[in-house]
């Protein structure tokens, strides 16, 4: 029997655990001039196209009219069709595969519509991209620092202050994302982040469709996940365990592979000062921390990216007597391979959150957007597409907030 891949649709914004299963009829459609703000898409792609049009909708606007292309020698082309001079504009921007495409559709819509005179630029980014690359590792560089000061001056054009006569640098000024891979990422941005929290969803889905999970324990694939997996388990009241002695290294154990101080040749140290010998660290075999016999194991985690590591995790447990396996997350990236190492693997089924991504639904495979509701189909029957409208609500109610 094929495995499941199941999207839990993200019906509302609440932090309460029983949230509303029918969809509230969308508002009438209101001005755009006297409210004071407008909704653009950053892409042409379904998921990106389909998410912004869902939050007119709950939001009852219309959607910016904009066209933003690729040119034939690959540049990106953003053309604003209207007038935005002094609104606050919302840009909704979801992450396909092309990374970098949709970084550059970011900068570039959110300096076209700087030096339209919008008053102020906010970003509504579901799965913000380069979050797993926050931090030093070797000669390399903090690419998440990078992104963050370039989405603060896509837009720095100099305008006037409409309450002051200061001249003021400015730029995105507010982003809306969601489960950043690490929290501290919100101290690279200098304007304010709201880092949404998908557990709410995630925890209802637990109780309603889970039989029995009153048997269950909450899994840490890893040390790094075990405070997120035990924020899970306290909510639920269910047992906690950790995965310990991962075959790859996690990013707490990697080494940054610096010298500090570096080796140099000719320079006489002192007997009394030579630093000690670094010990090589070493992961031992591959065991649970916790008991997981005859239960039900659910492992929680941010991302569900190259599954190797959700794979190993999954039949240590099985060997642990464990008799049924879950996998939840909110983004589901599911690179190269995933879905076949799924199927193949002792995952029994895997829940993900609809956040926008390009490639996170399995449709039937005749390239149709699958319909909007949960969805439950076979990994095998098809391509990856994506059908993000779960999240509408949810970002309508931030939108509106702001």
């Amino acid at each position: 029997m094929p495995k499941k891949l199941l999207l839990l649709p993200l019906l509302c914004a609440s932090s309460t655990l029983r949230a509303p299963r029918a969809r509230p009829a969308a508002r009438p459609a209101m001005n755009a001039a006297r409210t004071g703000y407008r909704v653009f898409s950053a892409n042409s792609t379904a998921a990106c196209t389909e998410l912004a049009k869902r939050i007119t909708e709950r939001l009852g606007a219309e959607l910016g009219k904009s066209v933003v292309y690729q040119e034939t020698n690959g540049e990106t082309r953003v053309e604003i069709k209207e007038s935005v001079r002094g609104q606050d504009i919302f840009i909704i921007q979801t992450i396909p595969r092309d990374v970098n495409t949709a970084v550059m559709e970011l900068l570039i819509m959110a300096y076209a519509l700087k030096t339209a005179c919008a008053r102020n630029i906010i970003g509504v980014i579901p799965y913000f991209p380069y979050s797993k690359q926050s931090k030093m590792r070797k000669r390399g560089s903090i690419v998440c620092k990078l992104l963050a000061s370039m989405l603060a001056k896509a837009a720095a054009t100099y305008f006037l202050a409409r309450e002051s006569n200061v001249i003021t640098p400015d730029g995105l000024t507010h982003i809306i994302t969601m489960d950043l891979h690490q929290k501290e990422i919100q101290g690279f941005f200098s304007f304010p982040v709201d880092n949404l929290r998908a557990s709410p969803f995630l925890l209802q889905y637990i109780q309603e469709e889970i039989p029995n999970y009153r048997n269950a324990v909450i899994v840490a694939k890893s040390p790094d996940a075990a405070k997120r997996a035990q924020s899970y388990a306290e909510r639920l009241r269910l047992g906690l365990a950790v995965i310990h002695g991962e075959a790859q290294c996690t990013e707490l154990d990697m080494d940054d592979g610096r010298h500090s101080p570096p080796m140099v040749k000719n320079a006489t140290v002192h007997p009394g000062l030579e630093l000690p010998l670094m010990m090589a660290k070493e992961k031992p075999p591959i065991t649970v921390v916790g008991d997981v016999g005859g239960r039900i194991a659910i492992i929680v985690d941010d991302i569900i990216d190259d599954v190797e590591s959700f794979v190993a995790a999954a039949e240590i447990l099985k060997e642990r007597g464990a008799y049924k396996i879950y996998v939840m997350a909110t983004h589901g990236i599911l690179s190269a391979e995933a879905p076949r190492l799924i199927e193949e693997s002792s995952i029994d089924e895997v829940g993900l959150l609809l956040t926008g991504l390009e490639f996170a639904v399995l449709s039937s495979g005749n390239g149709e957007m699958a319909p909007p509701m949960l969805l439950n189909p076979p990994l095998e029957d098809g391509p990856l597409k994506s059908c993000p409208w779960c999240l509408a609500l949810c970002w309508a109610r931030c939108i509106g907030r702001n």
